[in-house]
């Protein structure tokens, strides 16, 4: 493929590319920044595109993979190394949310509605929420390990 042909079968993908960069990224400018790097690398890459091969399959694999590359990298320069001694910031508690007076009215509320439940669905509930795994609440309760699946379900759709 002459270099002529592969830049008009990029552009020819253009519009379908941005619609898959924006669902991915779920914003337009980052969409048209993660489209132009798709191109700049596919025509870095050009060489490395295989005659005969799906060109369509090549860039939204490029795409694709720029697009998790960035995500990475994203994160990784955005997690936080405490370089206090002894992890002061880490060990730092912080508000949990927990004192709020609405927190408390929700709390307050979903232990109400706990209540009210039928034994059948409040016990496995409340087991579960307590840390026990599905197979040891049934093994317990002396029941078929779908049945405590179901009511703990239930128990949370109420």
């Amino acid at each position: 493929m002459t270099e002529i042909d592969f830049q008009y079968k990029l552009v020819e993908l253009q519009d379908k590319l941005l619609r898959f960069a924006y669902t991915l990224t779920s914003d337009i400018d980052d969409a048209r920044d993660l489209l132009q790097d798709t191109f700049l690398k596919a025509l870095k890459y050009r060489d490395k595109f295989i005659q005969n091969e799906n060109f369509k399959a090549w860039t939204y694999t490029i795409m694709k993979n720029t697009f998790i590359n960035n995500y990475r990298r994203s994160v990784r320069y955005n997690s936080y190394s405490d370089q206090t001694k002894e992890g002061y910031f880490i060990n730092y508690i912080h508000a949990s949310g927990a004192d709020i007076p609405d927190s408390i009215y929700s709390s307050k509320e979903i232990e109400k509605i706990i209540e009210n439940l039928d034994d059948n669905f409040k016990i496995p509930f409340k087991m579960h929420n307590e840390g026990f795994k599905y197979k040891e609440i049934a093994e317990k309760l002396d029941m078929n390990i779908g049945t405590i699946k179901s009511r703990i379900f239930f128990s949370k759709k109420n």
